[in-house]
This record gives C-alpha cells, structure tokens and sequence, in this order.
C-alpha cells in the first residue's frame, strides 16, 4: 500500500497512525461476533464523521488495531478520544447490558505510532546530511540581494 503526502495550504505531509486500544480490564468482549461487527461500524462511521480514513481495522477478542489517515489539524490523541468515547455511546446504546455495568468501556490506556513510507534512521540521516546544503554560493545569488555595508550608504 502506498501512502501518498498529502498537500494543505501551508504544508505537505502525513498524518497516519496505528492505534492500538483495549476494553477496560481486558475483556475479551469482542468474542462474540455481532458486537465485533458493531464495534467495527462504530468505527467506520466515525471515521466518515471526521473524515479520517481507515486503511486497516481488526477487532481482536480483547482490543482493536486501527491504522488510520488523519487530516493535518488532527492530534491523535483527540482522534483516540472521539474513536473511544463515539464507539462507547454507540455500543452501549446498543448492548444495555453495557450499560447496566456503569464502568468505562475502554481502558484509559492506548499505543500509538506514526507510520510513514521512510524509517526514523532515513529521517535522522536527512536531517544530519541536509542542513548546509540550503545555502546558496555567491556567486549564485542575484547582486540586489548581496548585503551591502553601512560605509555604503555614507
């Protein structure tokens, strides 16, 4: 799968994650497979609300792997929150048992890592062999733009 940079106003760039999120004291709720499909639309709908896209979904017996596209303005933690506290209010207005428990539905806890089409290692080495390329020789640079001196102007 390739993932393409997506262009902004201000910027070029990627925001895609994979989330990786449980049930409160891992329950393996999603054994049963109605809940799973459920929980999987919960899912997609939001991401059709929010306008995040879903390359890939499991909803394990005990948590859920999401690798997810966000737009540029999006933090992943507030994609978490809405991904958790939207999936919650669905589920546990289609399951009353859910909401007989009176507990919170996910665990507070989550794992979260930017994906990309390059490795931190490409990324350090850009970042280390790039910087003094940015110059400009002299002799390259337009005179209107040379910096003149103050003993000029006098």
């Amino acid at each position: 799968m390739k993932l393409n940079l997506k262009a902004t106003n201000h910027g070029v760039g990627q925001n895609v994650y994979h989330l990786v999120f449980k049930p409160k004291y891992a329950r393996p709720l999603f054994k049963n497979l109605h809940f799973r499909k459920v929980c999987e639309g919960a899912f997609r709908l939001i991401a059709f609300q929010y306008d995040f896209v879903i390359h890939e979904l499991q909803v394990m017996p005990d948590h859920v792997h999401i690798f997810v596209d966000l737009k540029p303005y999006m933090p992943v933690s507030k994609a978490l929150q809405l991904l958790k506290g939207v999936s919650s209010r669905i589920l546990r207005r289609n399951f009353s048992y859910l909401r007989e428990d009176g507990q919170h539905l996910w665990s507070p806890g989550k794992f979260y890592r930017s994906v990309g089409n390059v490795s931190a290692d490409v990324i350090q080495n850009y970042i280390k062999h790039s910087q003094d390329s940015w110059s400009l020789p002299d002799s390259k640079i337009p005179t209107y733009y040379h910096q003149k001196h103050l003993s000029a102007f006098a």
